[in-house]
């Protein structure tokens, strides 16, 4: 049918066909397969419609939030960095601007826009895009690139095909888990939305402090998320699969020790009496729709209470928002059976893995885009090497 074959148009698929059609120097001989009716589906819906394309990090830093192995990642980094995609998208047409955090983003804030430049950009390359088509064993090619996703979102298509296709090859898959989802508290009844700045937020398994972070975090009609629930989803989901404890700790006033906040309350219901009234003092350091769940959580509290309680609101987590919801997938096709110089199988030769059907993830941050980019070209280019070589 085609020399290269690559099952999946998403973000690594499409950046795998581009590469792959620019070492050959001729993308006829490449047929990307996509399970809808348009390529980069997913992509759409990345950053709340807006798409972190990437995180403009130096490695040192960009590694500590790859996941559960960031050395094996390193060599498609090197091949294809942030910096390099930065340029990629602006020669595409895509004008980018870096936000807090140091996350890529297109200028327009469409996600469409990066969706559209990579599907235009593989069909300038010549690659043969069959729609609504899923891989089947008669698809026979000399290389073959599996760049199906995980299961997040699989409305898009992201079903888990790409772990069948690796199995059948007698590739071994790892626990796949929901990962950057939110995080659902027992008894919990919130209504509506709430987001938080400058806030810390502590994950606790079976009693031990296993991560903390500090930033920005949302309570939802779903739980906990935001950027802080969603960096901590990933351990906290992970405990829940293997029936730990988890609870997280969410710390309303980090940069304030409770001597402090005492001494703020000592002021204020010296300036205001009223204020003796623990609802109307909690409004004056609480955002007002979070008073009332405060204080039906801390039943009885009083004055001297509140600053412990503002340090150290505790959630016992019972459960997660499934792959409908979950960014990104954990787990997937194993790390030890992938040269992480090629992406080429180290069972099969010839077949080549990249994006999130590998057991590589990252944080919320733009982090999961740069991984599929950049595997996704490491085995375009690697494909394209290989055909040359046989």
């Amino acid at each position: 049918m085609s020399d290269i074959v690559i099952i999946g148009g998403g973000a690594a698929g499409m950046m795998a066909a581009i590469f792959a059609a620019g070492r050959l120097g001729d993308g006829s001989r490449i047929t990307l397969l996509d399970k809808n009716d348009r390529l980069g589906r997913k992509i759409y819906l990345t950053g709340k419609g807006r798409c972190n394309i990437t995180n403009m990090r130096p490695w040192n830093e960009f590694s500590r939030h790859i996941h559960p192995d960031s050395r094996f990642f390193k060599p498609a980094f090197k091949c294809f960095s942030n910096e390099a995609v930065r340029t990629f998208f602006e020669e595409a047409g895509v004008p980018v601007t870096i936000e807090q955090g140091r996350r890529l983003f297109p200028v327009s804030m469409r996600a469409a826009d990066v969706a559209q430049a990579l599907e235009r950009r593989v069909k300038e390359c010549g690659v043969k895009i069959l729609y609504n088509t899923s891989w089947k064993q008669e698809f026979d090619s000399k290389a073959l690139i599996v760049s199906t996703g995980g299961r997040s979102y699989p409305i898009t298509g992201s079903t888990g095909d790409g772990y069948d296709i690796a199995r059948s090859f007698g590739h071994n898959v790892t626990r796949v888990f929901p990962s950057l989802t939110a995080l659902m508290p027992a008894g919990y009844s919130y209504r509506g939305t709430v987001e938080l700045r400058n806030v810390a937020l502590a994950l606790y398994v079976d009693r031990d402090l296993v991560q903390r972070e500090e930033g920005e975090m949302s309570f939802t009609n779903d739980g906990i998320e935001g950027a802080l629930g969603f960096r901590v989803s990933r351990r906290a989901v992970w405990a829940l699969e293997n029936g730990q404890k988890v609870t997280l700790s969410l710390d309303l006033k980090p940069a304030l020790s409770p001597q402090q906040i005492n001494d703020r309350i000592e002021r204020e219901i010296e300036n205001d009496t009223s204020l003796k009234s623990v609802p109307k003092l909690l409004r004056r350091l609480l955002p007002a729709d979070l008073v009332q769940p405060f204080l039906e959580v801390h039943n009885g509290l009083s004055i001297s209470m509140i600053p412990e309680a503002l340090k150290d609101w505790r959630f016992p987590i019972i459960s997660c928002k499934g792959y409908e919801r979950a960014v990104v997938t954990a787990g997937g096709v194993s790390l030890k059976e992938i040269n992480p110089k090629t992406m080429e199988s180290l069972v099969r030769p010839g077949l080549f893995f990249a994006g999130e059907v590998l057991d590589l993830d990252g944080d919320t941050g733009g982090y999961n885009l740069q991984v599929a980019f950049s595997t996704g070209a490491l085995a375009g280019i690697s494909a394209a090497d290989y055909l040359m070589s046989i």
